[in-house]
C-alpha cells in the first residue's frame, strides 16, 4: 500500500497520497517493531515444543530459514533508509526504497511458507530406521507445492493489508464530524485500497484453482476431506455450506455444483477425484475442514464482488460512496483476517495426522515435557502482552497526530 501510494503521489503530484504514505510507514514501523519479538518467541518456542521435527528441519530444509534472516534484515535496513531519510531523497529513490522493504517482507513469507509447503509434499531426504539420508536441499526448497502456496499466501497477505487500510478509511467516511477536505483524504485512500484489494483478492482466488489441481496431484486426501466427497468418482460435484456426515457418507446441507470439483482439480469435468474411502479411516484429518475451506473461500469471493462494486460506484457511477457500503467495507479487514486465519488453520489441519506428510506424525514430533501447559500459558500471555502494547501504541500515536492539522485543516473543521 505504501509503495503504490508513493507511485501514485509521482504520477497525480497529488499530496494526499504522499500524506498517506508518511501516515502508513509510522504504522508500518510499529508493526514491524512487534514483528521482531514475536518472531523470535516462535523460533524458541518451535525448538522447545517440537523436537522431533525440528531434529529432520534442521537437517533437511534449515536453508529458507537462514535465507529469511537476510530478508528481514534487507526490509529493516530500507525501512530505516525510508523512515529517517523519507525528506531527504528523491522521488524515485523512495520508492525504490519502500519497494525493497515490501521485497524483503514478501521474501520472508515466501522463505517461511517454503518450509510449510515442504511439510505437505517433502522432498529431498529418505527416513531409514529413524534416520535421515540423502539430502539434497534445492530439492527440499523447490518442493512440489513450493510456487502455488507461496504465491497464495504473498497474494492473500497483501489483500489483507489492503482491505485493513480500506476498513480504516470506512470507517472514517461514516463519522459525521469530519472536513470535505478530510474526507476528500479518506476517500482516496478507499478507493486505491479496494484497487489494490481486488487485484490481490481475484490473484489469491486464481491461484486457488492451481492450488485445487495440486491438492489433486500430490494430497488427495486433504482435498477429499475438504470438499466432503467419500467415494473416489468422475464427474465429482463442488459442495458448498453444508456440514461432512460421516455416517452418511455425504455432505449434508450443502449446495451441490455437479461436476465443478472434477473440473478445479483436473480442467476436465469428467476428471477423476478420489475419495476418502481410498484412504485408512486413521490418516482421515478431521472433516470439519470442510467448513474452513468454505469459510476461506466465501470470504476471498465476498471481497472479490465487494471491491468491484465499490470500485464501480466510484470510478464508473462517479458517485460518492453510499453509507450503507461504507458499512459492508468497514467489514473488510476483519473479514480478510479471518479469511486468512482460516487458510492457514485449513492447510495445516488438514494434513493432519502428519506433521510432515507421510514421513512423520504429530504425535513423534511434539515434545514429551509434562510442563507444556506451563509453556502454553507463556505463549498465550506473551502475545497477549504484544497485542495490548500494541494498540495501545497506535492509538497513543495517531491521536496525537490527526490527519487534519497534516491537511491544513481544523480537526471538526
Amino acid at each position: 500500500m505504501i509503495v503504490f501510494a508513493e507511485i501514485f503521489a509521482g504520477i497525480t503530484k497529488n499530496s494526499d497520497y504522499s500524506l498517506m504514505a508518511k501516515r502508513w510507514t509510522k504504522a508500518q514501523a510499529i508493526l514491524l517493531g512487534v514483528a521482531i519479538p514475536s518472531g523470535t518467541i516462535v523460533g524458541v518456542m518451535l525448538s522447545l515444543l517440537w523436537p522431533g521435527f525440528m531434529e529432520i528441519v534442521g537437517q533437511v530444509i534449515a536453508v529458507p530459514f537462514q535465507i529469511e534472516i537476510w530478508a528481514f534484515f534487507l526490509e529493516a535496513l530500507f525501512m530505516s533508509i525510508y523512515i529517517y531519510a523519507a525528506d531527504r531523497l528523491s522521488r524515485k529513490l523512495r520508492i525504490f526504497s519502500v519497494i525493497m522493504v515490501s521485497f524483503g517482507s514478501a521474501a520472508s513469507a515466501v522463505l517461511i511458507t517454503n518450509v510449510h509447503a515442504w511439510m505437505n509434499t517433502p522432498r529431498g531426504f529418505r527416513l531409514v530406521g529413524g534416520e535421515v539420508v540423502d539430502i539434497h536441499p534445492l530439492q527440499a526448497v523447490f518442493n512440489p507445492s513450493f510456487a502455488v502456496t507461496a504465491i497464495h499466501v504473498v497474494a492473500s497477505a497483501f489483500m489483507t493489508g489492503a482491505f485493513c487500510v480500506g476498513s480504516i478509511a470506512a470507517y472514517k467516511l461514516l463519522k459525521k464530524n469530519k472536513s470535505e477536505r478530510e474526507r476528500e483524504y479518506h476517500r482516496r485512500s478507499l478507493s486505491l485500497a479496494l484497487l489494490v484489494g481486488l487485484v490481490c483478492s481475484t490473484a489469491t482466488a486464481v491461484n486457488g484453482h492451481f492450488t485445487a489441481q495440486m491438492l489433486h496431484d500430490y494430497l488427495p486426501l486433504k482435498l477429499a476431506a475438504a470438499e466432503g466427497l467419500f467415494e473416489t468418482t468422475s464427474h465429482a460435484p463442488l459442495e458448498i455450506f453444508g456440514s461432512t456426515s460421516i455416517e452418511r457418507q455425504e455432505v449434508v446441507g450443502g449446495i451441490t455444483i455437479p461436476w465443478a470439483l472434477s473440473f478445479l482439480a483436473t480442467d476436465r469435468f469428467n476428471g477423476v477425484v478420489r475419495g476418502l474411502n481410498d484412504f485408512p479411516r486413521e490418516l482421515w484429518p478431521p472433516l470439519y475442514i470442510h467448513t474452513l475451506f468454505n469459510l476461506m473461500v466465501i470470504i476471498g469471493s465476498f471481497l472479490i464482488a465487494l471491491s468491484f462494486a465499490a470500485l464501480f460506484f466510484r470510478l464508473v457511477l462517479k458517485r460518492a460512496y453510499p453509507r450503507w457500503l461504507l458499512m459492508v467495507l468497514v467489514a473488510g479487514g476483519p473479514l480478510s483476517i479471518i479469511g486468512i486465519e482460516t487458510g492457514w488453520i485449513f492447510s495445516c489441519t488438514g494434513r493432519q495426522p502428519w506433521v510432515i506428510s507421510g514421513v512423520q506424525k504429530t504425535a513423534d514430533a511434539a515434545t514429551l515435557s509434562d510442563d507444556i501447559g506451563v509453556l502454553f500459558g507463556l505463549f498465550i500471555g506473551l502475545y497477549v502482552l504484544l497485542m495490548i502494547i500494541t494498540i495501545a501504541v497506535m492509538r497513543y500515536y495517531f491521536k496525537r497526530k490527526p490527519v487534519a492539522p497534516e491537511l491544513g485543516v481544523s480537526e471538526g473543521r
